[in-house]
């Protein structure tokens, strides 16, 4: 059921014998009583149900390039039309869009977009994909996944950047609709989900293994380097060695540099160093194709074949400068096949991002 501002949600219980309604969308399991939010802000009770606070309304439209999402092996060179809602289920001290996920004035923020509306004016920009970013998806999900199948019934894709901070049954749903994820590792460290997220670390990991194993969706990682909160040399020894053991050595993963946001303000920005450092660590370890973000290094943003070490996809910020890989993916040099998503020759959107009015 849904009417002009709302929609009812889906994965909720009530409790036996108790006047609360429980939202089993993520690991929270917030216990609502009558007129209560839960800590995403967007999940509330009303009556006997829990509604979708921002159904069809979002913060804002941009077109943007693939790369910034980050993602390296999906569709390179395309853009995607990018938009997020309100709120979030997890409370990042360290939040980098938290006017938006932090946000507790849903009717000021949003415009009124359906899915329908986002489609088009992704296809009438030239967007390749929609992603659902800026706030974490997964507390919208009734409504990414009607967008979803709505960009897929006009030959678009979907894309999500989440945290990956959700149950079994609503994840296998929300994946399915899915083509691409980046998903924030934040950590690899309980303490600092706890701390800093407010959260917990082991469902994060239940997430990624899954989508990584379980589905087709193709999947990338990102790791914010935060000085002194993540960025010792045996957490990321830790974090890579958990890559390379339940995902594979083919898993992209980026590390990207903090800056001082949100109720961080009195860290200093992470050095250069210390990304070059971490990326260094993790192929070491075996990974193959490792990151950074934040940071303009050609050498540390481009990929190479696993197979011969070539050059296969140059880059210089979000800008592709170099392009070694044959039209259905493999090294021009070698014939290793290039793990990702890769039909046929880059896109030549370049860094540009475009603001998107949606109409109607």
């Amino acid at each position: 059921m849904r009417d002009d501002d709302s929609m009812t949600a889906r994965f909720w219980s009530a409790r036996p014998g108790e006047d609360r309604l429980v939202c089993e969308l993520c690991p929270r399991f917030c216990a609502l009583g009558p007129g209560q939010r839960g800590l995403c802000f967007v999940r509330k009770r009303e009556g006997q149900r829990i509604v979708l606070d921002t159904w069809n309304r979002s913060s804002g439209f941009c077109i943007d390039p693939i790369e910034k999402k980050p993602l390296n092996h999906f569709l390179p060179g395309t853009a995607v039309l990018s938009f997020g809602t309100a709120g979030c289920n997890l409370a990042c001290k360290f939040c980098q869009n938290h006017d938006i996920s932090k946000s507790r004035e849903t009717a000021s923020l949003s415009q009124h977009a359906t899915a329908a509306m986002i489609t088009t004016a992704a296809r009438n920009a030239g967007a390749a994909s929609v992603a659902f970013t800026y706030n974490d998806p997964v507390i919208f999900l009734e409504y990414a996944v009607e967008v979803a199948e709505a960009v897929h019934a006009r030959g678009l894709r979907s894309v999500a950047v989440t945290a990956g901070y959700i149950t079994p049954a609503p994840r296998a749903e929300f994946f399915a609709a899915m083509d691409a994820a980046n998903i924030d590792l934040k950590a690899f460290s309980e303490s600092f989900y706890w701390k800093l997220t407010g959260a917990h670390l082991a469902p994060v990991l239940e997430t990624i293994e899954y989508a990584v194993k379980e589905t087709r969706c193709w999947v990338e990682l990102t790791t914010l380097l935060i000085p002194g909160q993540n960025d010792g040399e045996a957490e990321i020894a830790a974090l890579a060695e958990w890559v390379l053991d339940r995902l594979g050595p083919g898993v992209p993963l980026h590390f990207s540099a903090f800056h001082p946001a949100y109720r961080m303000l009195d860290l200093p920005p992470t050095p250069p160093a210390t990304l070059l450092r971490a990326r260094d660590q993790a192929r070491a370890a075996g990974l193959q194709h490792v990151y950074v973000g934040n940071l303009r290094d050609k050498a540390a943003q481009s990929s190479y074949c696993a197979g011969c070490g070539a050059l296969v996809i140059g880059r210089e910020g979000y800008q592709i400068s170099d392009w070694g890989l044959s039209a259905d993916g493999h090294c021009q040099s070698c014939g290793t096949r290039f793990p990702g998503r890769i039909e046929g020759p880059p896109g030549t959107w370049g860094p540009r991002r475009q603001p998107v009015r949606i109409v109607p």
